[in-house]
């Protein structure tokens, strides 16, 4: 795991995360315009914040930033996972693609807990 730490282009929980991201934004630009400054605009930060702050932690001077900033990911990870069930409720996604994005972010989660993990165990 040491080598992925080179850059974080090199992390999983990172290219997995821009995937996602990259899901969010084509499936947003279905809903309603009345939906742009709400819901789209609020799902689509939050997802670009998940792969954003493993970047700038691998950028920081700590493990313990680090640890910090993977754990701001988890949150908006959390907040994207909530705004789908939401878009779902709405009828703005179709359950099929709504369980394909909970399973695709299911996948971030676990990496980006597995890297938490990793990083408090080297760092103590």
């Amino acid at each position: 795991m040491e080598q992925a730490l080179r850059g974080y282009r090199d992390l999983r929980a990172w290219q997995q995360a821009r995937g996602l991201v990259t899901e969010v934004y084509r499936i947003t630009r279905t809903f309603p315009t009345e939906e742009l400054y709400g819901l789209v605009s609020q799902r689509r930060r939050a997802a670009v914040s998940i792969p954003s702050n493993p970047a700038e932690g691998h950028g920081r001077n700590s493990r313990n930033e680090f640890r910090q900033f993977i754990g701001q990911a988890r949150g908006s990870l959390s907040e994207v996972e909530t705004q789908i069930e939401i878009a779902r409720n709405l009828d703005y996604v179709k359950a099929d693609v709504a369980d394909a994005l909970m399973a695709q972010a299911g996948a971030v989660g676990k990496m980006l807990t597995g890297l938490r993990s990793w990083s408090e165990k080297a760092a103590g």
